[in-house]
Parts: C-alpha cells; sequence; structure tokens
C-alpha cells in the first residue's frame, strides 16, 4: 500500500500535462482516518469555474484505487481562493522548460500581498512584460487574453517570434 499523499501528489493536472496538482498548488490536503483508512483529499481549482476539476478528482480517485486506497473522498473548497502564488517553484520551473511563461514569483503578484511578501497592502503590481520563456528576451506582446486554456492567455515574442501561453497571475 502506497502513501496515499504521494500518490495523490503525483496526478498530473489534465491541462497543462508538465505539472503535478501539488506543484500547481492545487491539491490541499490528504488525510488519512487513523481508525478507518479512509482518505480525505481537498483540493482548490484555479478558478470556479475550471472545466478539468471532475478529471481532475476522477484522475486522483484512479491513483489511490492503485495505491490500495479505493474508498475515498475528493472535496473541493474555495476559501481560501487559489493563487498563483501556491505553485511551487518546481512547477514554475517545469511550467518555464515546456515553453509556458510561468506567473511572477510568489509574493509579487495578485491584488492582495502575501504573509510575509514585504509589498504594502493595496498596492497592485502590473505585469509590463512577460519574458518569452524560450529565448529569456522581455520584448514580448499580449495576443489574446486567452489562451489555450482559459488560465492562460496567448503572447508573441518580438525577438525569436514564437508564440507561447503565459499562465495568468491570480
Amino acid at each position: 500500500m502506497t502513501d496515499p499523499r504521494t500518490a495523490v501528489a503525483a496526478v498530473v493536472d489534465p491541462e497543462i500535462r508538465v505539472i503535478t496538482i501539488d506543484e500547481l498548488g492545487i491539491l490541499r490536503a490528504v488525510d488519512e482516518d487513523p481508525t478507518t483508512g479512509r482518505v480525505l483529499v481537498t483540493i482548490t481549482p484555479t478558478y470556479t469555474g475550471c472545466p478539468a476539476m471532475d478529471v481532475i478528482r476522477a484522475d486522483i480517485r484512479r491513483a489511490l484505487a492503485v495505491a490500495g486506497h479505493p474508498d475515498a473522498e475528493v472535496r473541493t473548497v474555495f476559501s481560501p481562493a487559489w493563487s498563483t502564488d501556491w505553485i511551487s517553484e518546481g512547477g514554475r520551473a517545469k511550467l518555464a522548460a515546456a515553453g509556458i511563461a510561468p506567473p511572477a514569483p510568489a509574493g509579487t503578484a495578485g491584488p492582495s500581498p502575501a504573509p510575509g511578501s514585504g509589498r504594502p497592502p493595496g498596492v497592485v503590481p502590473l505585469t509590463l512584460a512577460v519574458r518569452c520563456p524560450r529565448c529569456g528576451s522581455p520584448e514580448t506582446e499580449q495576443v489574446s487574453r486567452f489562451g489555450s486554456t482559459a488560465c492562460k492567455a496567448l503572447w508573441r515574442c518580438r525577438s525569436c517570434s514564437e508564440p507561447f501561453d503565459h499562465l495568468k497571475a491570480l
């Protein structure tokens, strides 16, 4: 029997196949009842209307069943709301390696400051440029606010002329 946390943490996001749900930060908790062995997984979607949530729940249940935990519950919570600050550094690196520009590092994006970020309340950073994940140039432009999924925008690099997705900061 495999540790349930390990099994669930390895589930890959169905829309961004290069990153796990743990690296993306939507995996909130994996708890196992010591008396019954029943597993409860708590997840938070990247946004309320995320169409991938049914697939993610099914993939979590499948991974747990394979790991020897067939009786699992997957709970979806919306509070606190997911933030791109929850993406791990490893997840950001995987996004960039796959040609997807990751959002600004934790604590520098979003409408409210992350605890310990040093950013005063009410200060909202403005993204003026997104570095191209292929050549690193800041000479980029947004082509469309919507990319291959609703959580990404389509950008183009003026230096290397390549299009790329940019994961929107929330």
